[in-house]
């Protein structure tokens, strides 16, 4: 079986990524029909505004409230959880989650894996990680299954395998699994199936996500679809769920708005076909479920964003890919673009804080600040305005950085003494003036090549008189008259 392939070993920039991606007719195709597919479908699971602006204010109420009693909430769920039979892992690093997830499986002598949807595991790469030691680690959701197979990594949050149509899908499984290609989807969804039906069987150990970890009754909420993430949790005799620590919430009364948010802004559903609530192992008079449940919250950079107020917004995040399904950037270049686990806006905010704004400076420039992305996040997460203040970070020193990690990037003298400059001009009145002046009058002596901008547009020349000399003439004209 063929591994996803590693973040580390995308070496190219964003910007070469970006070009490779736009000139694929077939990705933007691709990428063009389900962006507008899914548009269309989350608006019409809310249609009515007033009830949609307000279910959106809870959900981010919910959310601020969780997070401002993170660390009594993620007490009180351990608490609850070992209670409840479930053995609770704390990792503060992937390598630490890898380890703890490892170290579980080898006790069990196990040797095969399936695993649920679940972004966490994909910030750990636990499918090399776990490959690497020879455990097989089969990913059950179709989409994850399809990128697996073809070693890729997901390219949305939600939906992996988006970047492809039916006909590579068939010709993929042809290819791969030695099955007649064929354009019908449900019987490319039955070919998956069958494959994936025996691994349940023979695994050792169930790995999932968690959408919500409820702090009152210690219980990890999963949603879903095909049913995969409720057999990887129930089929193997050990469950392993793995999540950040920001999936907290207070109690069960906070996920019924939560849970009618994330189904309805991700695919337009008004629920998932499965809701999986487990709060701890099989019982003594129980038919199904596993012998040992494990939790492995993981921080990863998080506790770095929550000790900053306005980044602290970004764990508010429920993971619904709204954004990037009205984002006009991620849907002409695809989630590969970018390189790391989270593409798109959400990706450009949440990254940094966990690899570091160094390893991805064009992150936060890649967006045309439309607003769209704000407008449609139903925690309501002030995106464009997280996306400036690290375009801030970015031309800042790393000592000037205490709440980026890592530092930004790093630019030229030459550069830092144009972008101070512009701040003069345009904080200057009497500064401006002068140089609008001098610039309609010795405009055709600008430079053709202003450098990399230059490459595609054309250097502007001002014209002879400025708007304001031609108001004033006008107002003059007018007093004459």
């Amino acid at each position: 079986m063929s591994q996803r392939i590693p973040v580390k070993e995308l070496t190219d920039s964003f910007r070469g990524r970006a070009v490779g991606a736009l000139a694929d007719d077939q990705l933007r195709t691709n990428f063009r029909v389900a962006m507008d597919s899914l548009m269309q479908k989350r608006a019409d699971a809310f249609p009515d505004e007033e009830e949609r602006e307000g279910l959106r204010e809870l959900g981010n109420h919910i959310k601020a409230r969780a997070l401002s009693r993170l660390p009594d909430l993620l007490e009180q769920l351990e608490t609850r959880l070992t209670a409840n039979g479930v053995k609770v892992h704390w990792a503060e690093t992937t390598e630490e989650a890898n380890r703890i997830v490892h170290s579980i499986i080898e006790a069990k002598q196990g040797s095969q894996v399936v695993k649920g949807k679940s972004m966490v595991s994909e910030e750990m790469e636990m499918n090399d990680y776990l490959a690497d030691r020879n455990i097989e680690c089969l990913e059950s959701d179709m989409g994850e299954y399809i990128v697996q197979l073809d070693g890729e990594k997901p390219s949305h949050i939600i939906m992996p395998a988006i970047h492809k149509n039916r006909f590579q899908v068939s010709r993929l499984f042809h290819d791969k699994l030695g099955v007649d290609e064929t354009e019908d989807v449900n019987e490319l969804i039955q070919i998956g199936r069958r494959t994936l039906r025996q691994k349940f069987l023979e695994a050792d150990v169930g790995v999932s996500g968690v959408n919500f970890a409820i702090a009152e009754t210690g219980t990890l909420l999963l949603v879903e679809n095909e049913g995969n993430g409720r057999m990887s949790t129930t089929a193997p005799p050990v469950h392993i769920a793995v999540t950040g620590i920001e999936k907290v919430v207070e109690n069960l009364r906070d996920v019924v708005p939560l849970l009618s948010l994330l189904t309805r802004s991700a695919l337009g559903q008004p629920i998932t076909t499965y809701v999986n609530m487990i709060s701890g192992p099989r019982k003594a008079d129980e038919l199904d479920g596993p012998e040992e449940v494990h939790l492995v919250l993981l921080d990863n950079g998080r506790s770095g964003a929550f000790a900053d107020a306005q980044l602290r917004q970004t764990l508010n995040c429920i993971r619904c890919g709204a954004c990037m399904n009205h984002c006009p950037v991620y849907a002409r270049v695809g989630g590969h673009t970018y390189g790391e686990v989270y593409p798109g806006p959400i990706g450009k905010i949440i990254t940094p804080h966990m690899v570091g704004l160094h390893k991805v400076p064009d992150h936060p420039s890649a967006s045309s600040l439309c607003g769209a992305c704000g407008e449609v996040c139903p925690v309501k997460i002030p995106i464009p305005e997280m996306l400036q203040r690290l375009r801030q970070e970015n031309v800042k020193s790393p000592a000037e950085q205490p709440t980026v990690k890592d530092g930004g990037a790093k630019y030229s003298r030459k550069e830092r003494a144009i972008w101070r400059f512009w701040a003069a001009l345009n904080t200057s009145p009497r500064f401006y003036r002068w140089f609008l002046w001098a610039a309609t009058r010795f405009g055709k002596l600008a430079p053709k090549n202003a450098g990399p901008w230059t490459d595609n547009h054309t250097a502007p020349i001002p014209a002879r008189r400025s708007l304001h000399d031609l108001a004033k003439a006008h107002l003059d004209g007018r007093k004459q008259g």
